[in-house]
């Protein structure tokens, strides 16, 4: 699926009542709404600008895994860097 900025009606980025995090929903033209967690756009915005920073970095891949050890505090699930995802 390719979202154009076209195809995007509206952007809410809040934290909803009772909430500590921020959810971010995307509504598309044709009413259906994307609602991303705050760790998913996180990761979002920390590969684009992985790329669009970088002199020479064209891509990076972010791949989902369940972690078993992690920091404290940190979620169970986490989006993390492929090994040799990086092209320059």
């Amino acid at each position: 699926m390719l979202i154009r900025n076209e195809d995007i009606d509206r952007v809410i980025a809040e934290i909803p009542a009772g909430h500590r995090h921020l959810r971010t929903t995307v509504v598309l033209a044709d009413g259906t709404e994307l609602v991303f967690q705050e760790a998913a756009i996180a990761n979002i915005v920390r590969a684009y600008i992985g790329v669009k920073t970088h002199p020479t970095t064209t891509r990076v891949a972010l791949k989902g895994e369940r972690l078993v050890e992690r920091k404290e505090g940190y979620a169970e699930w986490q989006l993390l860097e492929e090994p040799e995802s990086r092209v320059s």
